[in-house]
């Protein structure tokens, strides 16, 4: 057990005072967005970008004002958020451990099934929620256009602070403070809206073969269309949809109508090669490796936890937890969480 951990373990034992309990979570947790004081009031919406991340920014040329695209992994609990830098294309800026998400993994269908959403989605400035119970939010926009004309029914799916989740992605207060002042900026430098991709898992061929018999194989099949057409182009793709798939970067992409049928679609000339070409390399290393990957069957109590928090509740439970993270708001089926054996694949 690291040192910081075992002297939380000692320190709930022996009753310490709650505000050192604080400042001990407080201290591991401030690769998030550093131990700041965060505003509760009316004004949080409008709390800056942190100077770390602002010089992070900085040192990998890119402004506040610049777009992102936001991409989660379900299965390893975090969330990445990319940014334009000067060179026109999108590079990592940082990625974000997830304290809590719900359900299993595999895309949400109908309202109350307690699943996180799995797609496509484009988010704008009326999307923000600088009033969430859950600190601050966005909305996902859940149906998109390709789940609403499948019958898929939810509302409210979010990014959102706290510890807690019936469907929503949670980044705790301050993870999500952070998340919030780059994306406001980025929406009010001048993007439209900003795509989240939301994933089962990271799309290498590695999961995909593990994940092979799922009933969602074909479904992944087609997000990892859209990942490798952002991967190949470091851009984020024009998302089209026809019948019950997406389409990516097609040349004739906006004639395209959800549910009904696609027709032909002719890819983009421009991009087609440079996919094609990362998809060969991808699957020339994924051979060469000669891993045997065993199929299987992930089945959790209910959703997921982060490897860094899990370590937290289990060492000083769920208020401790719910302290350096949630404010009022409890953390939801802590035992589920618990549950949730994933460390990493790689």
């Amino acid at each position: 057990m690291p040192a910081l951990e075992t002297q939380l373990v000692w320190q709930d034992h022996v009753s310490l005072r709650t505000h050192f309990r604080i400042m001990a979570l407080c201290a591991l947790f401030s690769t998030i967005s550093g131990c700041v004081v965060l505003e509760r009031g009316n004004n949080r919406h409008l709390q800056p970008i942190p100077a770390a991340l602002l010089s992070e920014m900085s040192a990998k040329g890119m402004s506040a004002a610049d777009p992102i695209m936001i991409r989660i992994h379900k299965k390893e609990s975090e969330l990445e958020l990319w940014k334009r830098d000067k060179s026109g294309q999108y590079a990592l800026l940082k990625t974000y451990p997830m304290c809590r998400w719900s359900g299993q993994l595999g895309p949400k269908k109908r309202e109350g099934d307690r699943q996180a959403p799995e797609g496509f989605y484009a988010v704008n400035a009326s999307q923000l929620n600088p009033r969430s119970q859950f600190y601050l939010s966005f909305n996902l926009g859940f149906p998109n256009a390709l789940e609403a004309s499948q019958g898929y029914t939810g509302s409210a799916l979010m990014v959102h602070g706290a510890c807690t989740s019936a469907g929503c992605f949670a980044m705790t207060d301050q993870g999500i403070r952070e998340i919030y002042s780059v994306a406001r900026d980025a929406l009010a430098g001048g993007q439209a809206s900003f795509q989240v991709q939301a994933l089962p898992f990271r799309m290498t061929a590695e999961n995909m073969a593990r994940h092979r018999e799922s009933p969602h194989t074909a479904f992944w099949k087609n997000l990892k269309e859209g990942v490798d057409q952002f991967e190949a182009t470091r851009q984020p793709p024009r998302v089209a949809a026809c019948e019950n798939r997406y389409v990516f970067n097609a040349k004739d992409g906006a004639s395209l109508i959800p549910g009904k049928a696609c027709g032909k679609v002719e890819p983009d000339p421009d991009i087609a090669p440079l996919v094609a070409q990362y998809q060969a390399s991808q699957t020339a290393k994924f051979v060469a490796s000669g891993s045997s990957i065993a199929s299987s069957s992930y089945r959790l109590a209910d959703g997921g936890m982060h490897p860094s928090f899990r370590r937290v509740l289990k060492s000083v439970g769920p208020q401790g937890l719910q302290v350096a993270t949630s404010g009022d708001v409890e953390i939801s089926r802590p035992d589920a969480a618990l549950a949730d054996l994933y460390e990493e694949d790689r």
